[in-house]
């Protein structure tokens, strides 16, 4: 016979007195009453719940100096914060040592390349009896020689190693061949000088953005690019002030017209800056001088671990030393070809600048206050270009900040071409090269970062982009004739265009990025078609930069 339990019998709390309702009600403990499995392997769903719920909190990124991954032995005593402390140090000792000089040298190389347009308003047209054509075909002329030779240049380069003689050898070229300009008697000789002037310099600007990609990480590239260009933008304004003061204070000096003194002086200012930029630039960070053993290893540790591999590296530099490869990949990469059509058309929108002086000459001020006008508006840039891409660098985002200076481009094209009043269009003169300088800044950095590797790939891509770019420039002096002043109406229109079009260029190269980084994630990228490896080197966390 089976027997049962006895029922157990709960007292209903409602009927108990008061005091021993509270005690009764007091012992009861709350009972959880959601379900739970017990695994019999020992999985416990509660705990998985909780994994899932941290899984969901966004969790900030740890820097190379906490997880320490792969550090040097050199550097492995050292604490994060004294990581930290020597890698500021170490940068702001490159910075001084590197992005001055070459700061420096791009002004003297944008001074020798666009003193032409402050020779016109000394009198270089009357003189040689140019017409208005032959003076734009002498300005683009400059760009067909610059043009061509951009990617053997870099290729030279990448296989020189070198790159500090390279410099060297590319100023005192060009700084004497533009101090020639001032023996010119023709329209035939100024002609073959800026042919010669652009193949000369065709080298240098690629060279430095490869150059710098080599010292900093894809974090700091940005910030030292703009630097580097604001070379471009205060020789933009130390132009206007420098020639202002040889045409005013040189005229008639050794039996010479004012704008021989320009080419002859500021050609000589390149040559007398070669000793020392020989001196003060290093090559590459593994066998520079000027660093510490630790300072050289945190160097490379960072830019290691920026994508995977170092530049140095043996087994890289084996394994995509090819040159056709390089070109190759770089070719079949649609990444460069959309980074190249949206710095072209950037590039297209800044041939305003050869012809500035030409430009606030339409203010109808004197020789000489027309060039003083020119000295605000880059430095105005100088500074906009600075703040613009140091916020690029710490928000890590590029696209956004390649657009939003463009709708401030097409308003000042707006102005300059519909206003005839004076204060409204210097305003708009004074935006017009921040404008265009700031998004061209965050392109001529993206560039390196979604070509990381290999290293000459990287090297044909940046003198591909700057190729197309500047083939723009060949034919785009001709939107400037003197009859179409004030307005220049076409060439501000064609502005516009070109503004526009760079942003559908990027848009397009932003949806592509987004795609790329989603199959890095699931591990579906192919890497052969990308850097002709199968990426085992590539840092896990790598993604390309939008």
């Amino acid at each position: 016979m089976v027997q049962h339990d006895s029922p157990v019998v709960t007292p209903n709390p409602e009927k108990l007195d008061e005091k021993v309702r509270a005690e009764y009600v007091g012992n009861i403990e709350p009972q959880d009453v959601s379900l739970k499995y017990t695994d019999p392997n020992g999985f416990d769903d509660s705990k998985a719940s909780e994994s899932e719920s941290e899984q969901a909190v966004p969790v900030k990124p740890k820097s190379i100096f906490e997880t320490r991954e792969q550090i040097p032995d050199s550097l492995a005593h050292l604490t994060t914060e004294e990581l930290e402390k020597l890698a500021s140090k170490t940068r702001l000792r490159m910075d001084f040592r590197i992005l001055i000089m070459l700061c420096w040298i791009y002004i003297c190389n944008q001074l020798d390349r666009t003193n032409i347009a402050s020779a016109r308003l000394g009198g270089l047209e009357e003189d040689l009896k140019l017409t208005s054509l032959q003076y734009q075909t002498a300005v683009s002329i400059l760009f067909v020689g610059y043009t061509i030779f951009q990617v053997p240049s870099n290729i030279v380069l990448n296989r020189l190693g070198k790159p500090r003689l390279f410099i060297s050898v590319l100023m005192t070229l060009w700084g004497g061949i533009s101090a020639c300009c001032a023996a010119a008697h023709s329209f035939a000789s100024l002609a073959v000088l800026r042919v010669l002037i652009g193949v000369v310099e065709s080298g240098f600007f690629v060279c430095c953005l490869y150059y710098l990609s080599c010292w900093y990480t894809k974090k700091e590239l940005t910030f030292r690019n703009a630097i580097l260009f604001s070379g471009s933008l205060l020789s933009g304004a130390l132009s206007g002030l420098l020639s202002s003061a040889i045409i005013r204070g040189m005229e008639g000096v050794g039996g010479l017209q004012p704008w021989r003194w320009c080419f002859l002086l500021e050609g000589l200012l390149t040559v007398v800056t070669v000793p020392f930029s020989y001196i003060v630039l290093p090559d590459n960070p593994s066998n520079t001088r000027f660093l510490s053993q630790m300072e050289k290893d945190i160097v490379i540790w960072k830019l290691k671990m920026d994508v995977g591999e170092y530049d140095d590296d043996e087994a890289v530099l084996h394994e995509h030393n090819n040159y056709r490869f390089a070109l190759k990949l770089a070719v079949r990469d649609p990444k460069v070809w959309l980074i190249a059509g949206t710095v072209s058309c950037l590039v297209a929108s800044s041939g305003v600048q050869n012809f500035y002086p030409s430009v606030v000459e339409t203010l109808n001020y004197s020789r000489t206050k027309t060039l003083l006008l020119t000295a605000p508006p880059f430095f105005i840039a100088m500074i906009c270009t600075w703040c613009w891409a140091r916020h690029s660098d710490i928000t890590q985002e590029r696209f956004f900040h390649m657009l939003i200076p463009v709708p401030v481009a097409i308003m000042t094209y707006l102005v300059a071409m519909l206003s005839t009043k004076t204060a409204p269009r210097y305003f708009a003169m004074c935006l017009m090269p921040a404008s265009i300088y700031s998004s061209y800044i965050i392109c001529i950095s993206w560039i390196s970062h979604i070509v990381p590797r290999p290293p000459l790939k990287r090297a044909v891509s940046l003198a591909m982009m700057n190729t197309v770019a500047n083939v723009m420039l060949i034919w785009n002096g001709f939107l400037y004739p003197k009859h179409s002043a004030p307005s220049y109406r076409i060439a501000m229109s064609f502005n516009i265009c070109a503004e526009c079009l760079a942003v559908i260029f990027a848009l397009t190269l932003r949806l592509y990025l987004i795609r790329l980084n989603k199959k890095i994630a699931a591990g579906t990228m192919d890497w052969h078609k990308e850097m002709g490896a199968d990426g085992r080197n590539i840092n896990k966390s790598f993604r390309f930069m939008f």
